[in-house]
């Protein structure tokens, strides 16, 4: 294993200071590392990968330095417009390192949401025409690979990528983010099991990726419930509540409920715009807001820094509410009519170590679902 302050060095030593991204849980100890060291001028986390590409171009206009942009491998989707439109070598040739998370690899259980993109990773740089290497797990080869690196983009001038397998970064832990006071009364399971104790049973579900689908699916277990009235996107991040928004129009006798976080929520805000402007009475969004990336490490968000329910307001939700207890989340709830609403929840951070994840297959999911909903009335 390499250790983050290792790598920073070997990066640092060839002038690279600056990072930006979206967290992965293959690169926590790398992002805690910057987290702590890297100083709040020099790394911003981004919403997405794509608005990443464009800071680390606006970074490299700015100084000359080559900046360092780091992803899992499923979000190299949302950045390969900038990649091929922006920092292209047919168009501006804007040097920077691509540090990627390899889940779904193959040979390595995963999820089943990574498996098509582990297949494909390192086939969509070759499309794309950037050179890559798969980080090695030792310091002398770790050395050669930043080497042959730092000579390509300074030869060429264009991007080059590093994909990190599981278990290349030693565990570092971040003491800032531990320091952080969560003073919110509910836990993010709590403040679902209230959702759906409310809901009535025609009620559907859409919830976001990472631990609120997984939670959402053990408090059904638990509750001897069926889960054909739950779509869990395990994939596609910042999409649940476009999702749920055409469920909404295409179904308007049937109520929708999208469960959604307050990183997802972040990487894909305009989708809050298109569900004001079409305003389907019969959709209520829950965002589960606890500051955080709590899928993939913990990493911060900036998320404490924005009014959502004022961007709610102005986007043309009917009804919007901030809750943080339980009595406030039902009030918020009793009324059923005149949506679409908005309900921000603020919630404590981390989950349940013995949290399971769903035994159903995705494609299982998405018939039951379809069979519940079929009969409905248009």
């Amino acid at each position: 294993m390499i250790t983050p302050d290792f790598f920073c060095n070997l990066l640092a030593q060839h002038g690279t200071e600056f990072f930006t991204g979206v967290p992965d849980s293959l690169l926590k100890s790398f992002c805690a590392w910057i987290g702590d060291y890297a100083g709040e001028k020099n790394h911003i986390t981004a919403v997405n990968e794509g608005a990443a590409i464009a800071l680390a171009a606006g970074y490299h206009l700015a100084t000359g330095k080559i900046p360092l942009v780091y992803m899992q491998n499923s979000g190299i989707g949302n950045s390969v417009n900038p990649l091929l439109s922006l920092v292209d070598g047919d168009v501006y040739r804007i040097p920077l390192i691509l540090l990627v998370g390899w889940r779904g690899e193959p040979g390595v259980p995963d999820e089943p949401q990574h498996l098509k993109q582990g297949k494909v990773t390192c086939a969509l740089f070759e499309a794309m025409g950037i050179p890559y290497r798969i980080l090695p797990n030792t310091e002398s080869e770790i050395a050669a690979c930043i080497a042959e690196c730092y000579a390509h983009i300074k030869g060429e001038g264009t991007p080059f990528a590093l994909i990190a397998r599981k278990g290349t970064f030693a565990p570092y832990h971040s003491g800032a983010n531990a320091a952080i006071a969560d003073k919110a009364e509910m836990t993010r399971e709590q403040a679902i099991g209230e959702i759906i104790r409310a809901s009535s049973c025609g009620d559907i579900f859409v919830s976001t990726t990472g631990m609120a689908s997984r939670e959402l699916y053990e408090l059904r277990e638990k509750s001897g419930m069926g889960h054909e009235r739950d779509f869990l996107t395990v994939g596609s991040m910042g999409h649940a509540s476009s999702l749920a928004l055409a469920l909404a129009l295409q179904k308007p006798r049937l109520p929708v409920n999208c469960i959604d976080g307050d990183g997802a929520a972040l990487m894909h805000l305009g989708a809050l715009a298109a569900i004001g402007a079409r305003k389907p009475d019969n959709l209520r969004y829950f965002l589960l807001n606890n500051g955080c990336h709590d899928s993939v490490g913990g990493q911060p968000t900036i998320a404490p820094n924005i009014d959502f329910a004022g961007i709610a307001r102005s986007a043309g939700f009917s009804r919007v509410y901030t809750v943080k207890t339980p009595k406030e989340l039902q009030d918020a709830q009793a009324l059923r009519e005149g949506g679409p609403v908005f309900i921000e929840i603020k919630v404590r951070r981390g989950s349940r170590a013995d949290l399971g994840r769903p035994r159903s297959s995705p494609r299982e999911n998405k018939e039951a679902f379809m069979r519940f909903i079929v009969g409905d009335a248009q």
